[in-house]
């Protein structure tokens, strides 16, 4: 008995742990980042949930993702489903190399009343102009920059998907994202538009927080040209997150929110 109330008292934990840390995370989850030798495919999980990468919330929408392939060129995704708690894929990695994976999410949010009546809009950043009445009162608008990656490889690493496009936030890895060992220091650095963004903080999270009570989560903050380092305590895969805001929104009045996510597997010794 005191066996199943300890067992019931650790998944209360983790639950609330879960709850209040920093719920809804959006990733994506490759069956394997690191691939070798002919006719080689990766299935990808896209979803967002409290617990990393368990299927419990909402599975993520896939209208904007993209494939690009080792020489820069667009790889069309195949298999596509979306289920009721998670969205599938699958990648022909038919040239070796590294590919990226990714879903960026571009558009608006606005929140204003009318007739005292508290109201909500998204959608594209060029209609929230017509979406709002002109006598609506308490107008906040949010123009949103979202990247969610991951990185895989099949055979030697290649480093053409590696450069941002200058839009948003954006990581650009110095230490290659499929070369990540425990115990060994990886750097990376952030962009913003194409520029250094420093002092951002970086939140580190293993996966597997379903079956701990604690986060183990870290933060590490920007430095001036954008660099980051991460020395992975433990093997498997990891989900790295940052975001800001500024006021360079091509929407008149409004904040411009931009958010990184990326998924990265990390090797034993």
């Amino acid at each position: 008995m005191k066996k199943y109330l300890k067992l019931a008292l650790l998944s209360a934990s983790v639950c609330l742990l879960s709850a209040t840390a920093h719920a809804h995370r959006a990733w994506l989850l490759p069956s394997a980042t690191v691939l070798s030798g002919n006719d080689t495919w990766v299935t990808v999980d896209a979803a967002i949930s409290n617990d990393l990468f368990y299927f419990e919330h909402h599975p993520l929408q896939l209208d904007n993702l993209s494939v690009l392939g080792p020489d820069g060129k667009t790889v069309t995704p195949e298999n596509q489903a979306k289920g009721r708690y998670r969205s599938t894929f699958d990648v022909k990695l038919a040239e070796p190399g590294t590919y990226k994976v990714m879903v960026v999410n571009q558009g608006a949010f606005a929140r204003y009343k009318l007739d005292g009546q508290n109201k909500r809009w998204r959608g594209k950043a060029e209609e929230v102009a017509n979406a709002i009445p002109a006598n609506a009162s308490d107008v906040k608008i949010s123009e949103i920059v979202g990247r969610i990656e991951s990185f895989i490889t099949s055979g030697k690493p290649t480093t053409e998907t590696l450069k941002p496009t200058g839009v948003g936030l954006e990581l650009v890895p110095v230490t290659h994202p499929n070369n990540l060992v425990v115990g060994e220091k990886a750097t990376f650095k952030l962009v913003l538009d194409g520029k250094p963004a420093a002092g951002l903080d970086v939140q580190v999270v293993p996966g597997g927080i379903r079956y701990r009570d604690k986060l183990n989560d870290t933060t590490v903050k920007t430095d001036d040209t954008g660099a980051f380092s991460v020395t992975w305590k433990e093997p498997g895969y990891y989900w790295l997150s940052a975001s800001t805001e500024d006021d360079k929104s091509k929407i008149k009045d409004a904040k411009r929110r931009s958010s990184y996510a990326v998924t990265v597997e990390v090797m034993p010794e």
